[in-house]
């Protein structure tokens, strides 16, 4: 779990991580302490595979555990028009989303964040997307969701891949006791893929 709290190192451990996302080549920079250092992660990649971007409606996205960047880049390429938050807890996962916004000529639109910083600006989301820090346990995911999933626009989704050997179908049904639909949308190499939403009691 330490991975979640590192701080930024030095350039000489920094190694390339390509990646190809919704037919896009992507190269970005990563470095040890960060999730998934070496390769974009399987449960990111079912999740790209799973869901599509967002539609030119959508103008502000949240990238929640950003990592290297991977998503909230991706995320800023599809979307030419969005404004995509990435917010982390590890300083060096932050330092890297923010040089591979801007090698990769997304940093205009690409703000990597802690949670602190942005949650103080009361954001509201378009969409949300995350593949999130199951491991850090379940009290404080349970914390972070409910922090997190709020800050959605009304209509909007959240998207999550989780493990299904790291509890995926409990939090679809805890999701539900706490107000919102998680339907599963896709399931491949052990992972689930939830669509998030507020249940409507609307008739």
């Amino acid at each position: 779990m330490s991975h979640y709290f590192e701080t930024p190192t030095d350039r000489s451990s920094r190694h390339l991580v390509h990646a190809r996302i919704w037919d896009r080549d992507y190269e970005f920079h990563s470095a040890p302490g960060v999730f998934s250092a070496h390769q974009l992660d399987i449960g990111t990649r079912v999740l790209f595979r799973s869901a599509t971007p967002p539609d030119d409606g959508a103008t502000r996205l949240l990238d929640l555990g950003c990592g290297f960047g991977p998503i909230a880049i991706a995320l800023a390429s599809e979307c030419e028009n969005a404004q995509v938050d990435a917010v982390d807890v590890n300083d060096l996962a932050l330092q890297l989303t923010t040089e591979n916004a801007r090698a990769l000529g997304v940093d205009d639109r690409v703000r990597a964040r802690r949670p602190d910083e942005l949650l103080s600006e009361e954001p509201r989301y378009d969409e949300i997307w995350s593949n999130p820090p199951i491991r850090i346990g379940k009290q404080a995911l349970h914390q972070l969701l409910l922090t997190w999933l709020p800050r959605l626009s009304p209509g909007g989704s959240a998207f999550l891949v989780v493990g299904k050997n790291l509890g995926a179908d409990s939090l679809q049904v805890w999701l539900a006791t706490q107000g919102w639909n998680a339907e599963r949308i896709a399931s491949a190499k052990g992972f689930r893929v939830f669509r998030v939403q507020r249940i409507s009691h609307g008739g």
